[in-house]
């Protein structure tokens, strides 16, 4: 690395209010015990270093207290998930009767949709992206065949013009200015897996409400990443993970969204579950459910506590460092610090494919390798033997995500620097 660069980098992240948010991160270490340069929290978040005392906690307390743990201690396990409700508010600009952690995303994306995709012989159709997320196609098209439609003529796909990696805006609109008689369902995701792209929620939403669509949307790749405001939005439904930019670890509980103005709708369709029913009655073990006045009435069963209390563990990172505002200001800074660096040195051996317009992308960029001395999959193998942990995607491209709350600006050009040598 030039001199040149790592005194910049080095001073930029001196003048970084939140770098110190690192040391409170496990930093997974290299082959030779040098710390990885990793940008993959838009896959895998790391671990914060105080969620396993936080885990200790509630095992000692299972190990003294046994089914009394349900009662006692410092975090009851009755009313657990309340633990989390106001953090994930503040999260997604919801308020608190809005949100819920439970279950995982797709059992989410299915419970909600069994609520909000209620099709009539003229009104069944699904618009989604020609490629989205493998589990949200397979949840759509699966959904539509429940309802005795057929997918083929149910699923409206959007997708990019020819020879372009984005979907452009005016394609959504047309989509819905055609569909508008026939359209049940929008369900898209409020950042783009492949590309990165960050869609405009409100936008959407509101061409949509115009002519009385539904709209969810699948925010894994936005919560924790951008600021949200889905309240405002006025949203109908929404799900996410906990466990890319919410660092809760693999497979944790997921998250879901319901708009107050749907809370007090008895009659609304759903799967019902005992942990959904008023919890004022619960232990009377009525048999007629009465649901919960809020998005609790969407949960079936009691929460697991030890994965809920790894998000209580994130959940306090992002509200020591004050928010979705500041970390955005940091993700803008990092990743346009990657741009730069990519587009100066590395030109004419790859391409961005995520959008050039800071406030339509977060954290991720997407790198497309060009053809060269080595293979796609080549470059990407040698940049994990220099140890970068980043991922790839069929059929040549590398996701780079550098996470506000735990890179630098020496890892992006750390990073710069190794992909110059696999790349020469």
């Amino acid at each position: 690395m030039t001199q040149t660069l790592l005194d910049r980098a080095k001073t930029l992240d001196k003048n970084d209010s939140l770098s110190h948010f690192r040391e409170r991160f496990y930093i997974p270490a290299h082959d030779d015990g040098s710390e990885s340069i990793y940008l993959c929290g838009n896959s895998l978040g790391l671990q914060p270093k105080h969620t396993s005392d936080l885990l200790a906690e509630e095992m000692q307390k299972w190990r003294e207290f046994g089914v009394k743990g349900h009662f006692l201690g410092k975090r009851p396990w009755m009313p657990f998930h309340k633990e989390l409700t106001h953090d994930l508010a503040d999260l997604v600009g919801a308020l608190p009767s809005e949100v819920v952690a439970m279950n995982s995303l797709t059992v989410n994306l299915h419970l909600l949709m069994i609520s909000f995709y209620r099709p009539t012989k003229s009104r069944f159709k699904i618009l989604l992206e020609e490629k989205a997320f493998p589990s949200d196609h397979f949840a759509i098209e699966s959904q539509i065949r429940l309802h005795g439609h057929d997918p083929q003529a149910g699923m409206i796909l959007i997708k990019p013009d020819e020879g372009e990696s984005l979907i452009r805006l005016e394609k959504i609109w047309e989509a819905i200015e055609t569909h508008k008689d026939s359209l049940a369902l929008i369900l898209l995701p409020g950042v783009q897996y492949y590309t990165g792209q960050l869609f405009p929620v409100a936008h959407i939403t509101e061409r949509a409400r115009k002519y009385g669509i539904t709209v969810g949307f699948d925010l894994a790749h936005a919560t924790g990443n951008v600021p949200l405001h889905l309240h405002r939005d006025g949203v109908d439904f929404a799900v996410w993970c906990h466990y890319k930019y919410l660092n809760s670890g693999p497979g944790a509980t997921g998250g879901a969204f319901v708009h107050e103005r749907h809370h007090q709708n008895k009659d609304l369709p759903r799967l019902t579950g005992w942990w959904g029913h008023n919890q004022d009655t619960r232990f009377k073990m009525e048999t007629s459910f009465d649901p919960m006045k809020s998005v609790e009435a969407w949960q079936l069963s009691n929460p697991p506590i030890h994965s809920l209390i790894c998000i209580r563990g994130s959940l306090d990172l992002f509200r020591d460092a004050g928010g979705m505002e500041p970390l955005r200001k940091k993700s803008l800074a990092l990743t346009g610090f990657l741009e730069e660096l990519l587009l100066e040195r590395l030109a004419d051996r790859i391409s961005l494919i995520t959008p050039a317009e800071p406030s339509e992308r977060g954290s991720q960029l997407s790198l497309q390798i060009r053809p060269g001395k080595k293979l796609p999959k080549q470059v990407f193998e040698d940049l994990e033997s220099r140890g970068v942990v980043c991922d790839w995607r069929y059929p040549n491209v590398i996701r780079v995500a550098p996470v506000p709350l735990y890179n630098s600006f020496l890892d992006v050009a750390n990073f710069i620097e190794r992909l110059e040598e696999v790349t020469k």
